[in-house]
Formats: structure tokens, C-alpha cells, sequence
């Protein structure tokens, strides 16, 4: 009897159970307002306006269309590159010249010289400052994605996206030297580039510095490609950085301070020479969302120039006065 009363109670129960499970899966109504399986980045492209120390306060709006690379000269005139050849302008905006190029330049630097170093895919090219064409380098590899080149003196550095590499070459052409292939013994943690975001350029003091993206960090080498020192954070915080493979661009300015954009979440800062965070030039909500490739320059008056590919425009920063 015990026994059946038992087994009636587990039926009933069981019912029950079934009745509720079924009411909520055909009767209930989902919050489709909600996922938390989801990225929020909300929180994190909200900042604190106390940070942004610097407006907005030009536009450069270029005849080129596909704009990728973006330099200042000595002269402060501003060079732009893209998917049909090179731009110039002086530093209020006025556009001095340009020329056309066989292919996209994906990046852009001018040498004390004047000659202009043209990455493309695979190779680089030279050009005079009236844009006569002067050299075509040899590929540096099939796989080669050239993405930032840098000259100091008789020294070129090409940052090599595909092989994840820096070649050092002479102003001749002959290469030197392959900079920050993985070398434990030498305390040199090769790159990790899961995009092709990699950037170089050339310290107040001539030392080399290159962005190892998927690091989050910075690394300064010698010429002879030995690893001196390196900074970073991998951080979801204004401090750090984020993403897959950040920070995507930067530029040097004549205090030894680092300017950095970002992509995923859209933001220009700058860093103390030390690594340490300073400020924010800029923070996402000055950029459409998905906005790639903020390309950076700063010129004498420490102006400080973002080729924004989205709006195809060259937008100029400049510090905020102190009250």
C-alpha cells in the first residue's frame, strides 16, 4: 500500500513538473532585449570627456578616393596615399600637387630628402617630391603585405604584415637584416599580427620602434635587430589595449610621447614616453563604428593628423587650452 502511495506521489509530481515546463517553453514570452552571451562595448566606448584634452579643428577633404597612407614632412606639408596615387597639401589645406601611381600605395613616408617611399603590396617604390617616378624596389616576398615604412638616415625599415617581420635595408636597396623573428634565446617573442595592422616608426633619438599588435605592446630595437626595451598592456581599460590585434597605427612626437588609434574600438590616445597613459585625443563616438585604418601624423606645432578612411577626410586635433 506504502509502496503504491509512493509511486502515485512520484507520477503526480512528474506531472506537474511537465505541465510547468511545458506552460514556459510554449506560453512564456522571451526577452529578445537581452543576450548575455553578448560583446557590450557600450560601456567601453563611453569615456570620461576630462580625458580628451585635445578638438577637432580642421578637415582635409582629398581628391583620392581609397585613402590609406598619411605623412608629414619637415616643411609640415601633409602627403596622403591611396588606390590611384599621392596627394600633397600644405599644412592649412591648400593641395600643392599629386601624382598617380600604377597600383594602391598602401603606405607612405617621406625621408628628410624629400624622396617618397611608396609601399605596396609586395614591394616599394620611390618618387621624386614633383613625383617622377625614380625606383622600383624587388619584392620582398609573394606573401609580403607591406603596411609602414620608415627611413632614418641610410637605413629603411619595411614592416612586412604577411611574414610578420621587419626587413632592414640601405637607401640602395640591399637588405640588411630581418628584425623580430621569434628568438627565445635572445628574449625576443616574435610578432603576432592577426590582421594586417602593423605599423613602425623612429624615436626622437633614432631607435626603431614597432607595434607588435597581437601583443597589444610596443618594442624598441636596434638596427642590428636586438630587442632593447618594450612596453604594453593588454587591457579592456582606456589604459590598455584591446582586440585581436591593437594598436593599429601610431606616430611619434618630439617629447618621446606615443599617439595610437585603435580599431574595434574607435579611439586616439597618447602614451607618456614611459609607456604610462596621458590622454585621449579622441574617443569613439568621433568615428563611424567599424572605422579601420587611422592612420596618424603630427607635425611641429604637435597638430596631430588621422587619415579617417570611412569619411575620406584627413581630420586635424589640436590641444585644448588650459584654463
Amino acid at each position: 500500500m506504502n509502496r503504491k502511495i509512493i509511486i502515485s506521489g512520484a507520477l503526480i509530481l512528474l506531472l506537474v513538473v511537465v505541465v510547468f515546463m511545458g506552460w514556459d517553453l510554449f506560453f512564456s514570452k522571451p526577452d529578445n532585449r537581452i543576450n548575455p552571451y553578448a560583446y557590450q562595448m557600450d560601456s567601453l566606448k563611453s569615456c570620461d570627456t576630462s580625458m580628451v584634452r585635445y578638438a577637432e579643428t580642421q578637415q582635409i577633404k582629398p581628391g583620392l578616393q581609397g585613402i590609406h597612407g598619411l605623412v608629414v614632412d619637415k616643411s609640415d606639408h601633409i602627403y596622403i596615399s591611396g588606390d590611384t596615387g599621392v596627394e600633397l597639401f600644405d599644412q592649412s589645406g591648400m593641395r600643392l600637387g599629386g601624382f598617380t601611381t600604377g597600383e594602391s600605395a598602401q603606405c607612405i613616408h617621406v625621408a628628410s630628402n624629400g624622396l617618397i617611399y611608396l609601399g605596396m603590396r609586395d614591394h616599394l617604390e620611390i618618387y621624386s617630391i614633383s613625383g617622377e617616378f625614380l625606383k622600383r624596389w624587388k619584392s620582398c616576398d609573394d606573401h609580403a603585405i607591406i603596411t609602414s615604412i620608415a627611413v632614418n638616415g641610410n637605413d629603411v625599415y619595411i614592416a612586412d604584415a604577411g611574414n610578420k617581420i621587419v626587413y632592414h635595408y640601405n637607401t640602395a636597396g640591399n637588405l640588411l637584416s630581418r628584425i623580430g623573428q621569434k628568438d627565445p634565446e635572445r628574449g625576443i617573442p616574435g610578432f603576432v599580427i592577426p590582421s594586417p595592422y602593423f605599423d613602425l616608426g623612429i624615436g626622437r633619438n633614432g631607435e626603431l620602434w614597432v607595434v607588435n599588435p597581437g601583443r597589444h605592446s610596443f618594442e624598441q630595437y636596434n638596427p642590428d635587430g636586438e630587442l632593447n626595451s618594450s612596453w604594453g598592456k593588454a587591457s579592456m581599460s582606456i589604459e590598455g589595449f584591446c582586440g585581436c590585434c591593437n594598436p593599429s597605427h601610431f606616430a611619434l612626437r618630439s617629447d618621446g610621447s606615443f599617439v595610437t588609434s585603435e580599431k574595434g574600438l574607435e579611439r586616439i590616445k597618447i602614451y607618456k614616453p614611459n609607456g604610462d597613459f596621458s590622454c585621449l585625443v579622441a574617443g569613439s563616438g568621433a568615428f563611424v563604428e567599424g572605422t579601420n585604418g587611422l592612420d596618424l601624423a603630427v607635425d611641429s606645432k604637435g597638430r596631430i593628423l588621422v587619415l579617417d578612411p570611412e569619411k575620406n577626410q584627413i581630420r586635424i586635433f589640436t590641444e585644448k587650452m588650459k584654463n
